[in-house]
């Protein structure tokens, strides 16, 4: 019961013998200056984590659905099956909210062009999305083996 009471008094709520009130130590402990927290100031935007999940990329594939889908910026690429291949890897939301609804490739023979197009899925309604960063994956096709040639992310060139 101790416990009880002194965590509640210390929460500001109501305490088994009632509100705390003006005169009650923890009224006056929280409306004094030097005590009182200031409020945390509202986060601009998205970071995501330094450390990536132990279980590596969500592996994803296009959709097509998506409504009014944007370009994203990707974080790697990675060739492999003889440099046919690309894995692309990035930062999204979570499923319906955001869902990968195509990917572009401009090919030419000095470099690659890959852009990543996502917004919310067309089906998602009536859905709560929560503001998390997940590491996704994608897996990428060339019409030729990569060789020398470089690989850009399209949502950042200009």
């Amino acid at each position: 019961m101790a416990g009880t009471l002194l965590l509640s008094t210390g929460c500001g709520a109501e305490t088994a013998t009632g509100p705390a009130t003006a005169s009650s130590p923890a009224a006056s402990a929280a409306s004094s200056p030097a005590t009182a927290a200031a409020p945390s100031p509202p986060v601009a935007g998205t970071v995501a984590p330094k450390v990536e999940p132990t279980g590596g990329p969500r592996p994803v594939k296009p959709t097509g659905d998506a409504d009014d889908p944007r370009k994203v910026p990707w974080l790697k690429a990675r060739p492999y099956k003889n440099g046919r291949t690309l894995r692309v890897v990035w930062w999204s939301g979570v499923e319906p909210c955001t869902v990968l609804d195509r990917v572009t490739v401009k090919e030419t023979a000095k470099r690659v062009t890959v852009t990543l197009w996502e917004g919310p899925s067309r089906t998602a309604q009536n859905v709560a999305c929560i503001e998390i960063a997940i590491q996704k994956s994608t897996t990428v096709k060339l019409r030729k083996p990569l060789g020398t040639r470089k690989v850009v992310d399209g949502a950042r060139v200009r």
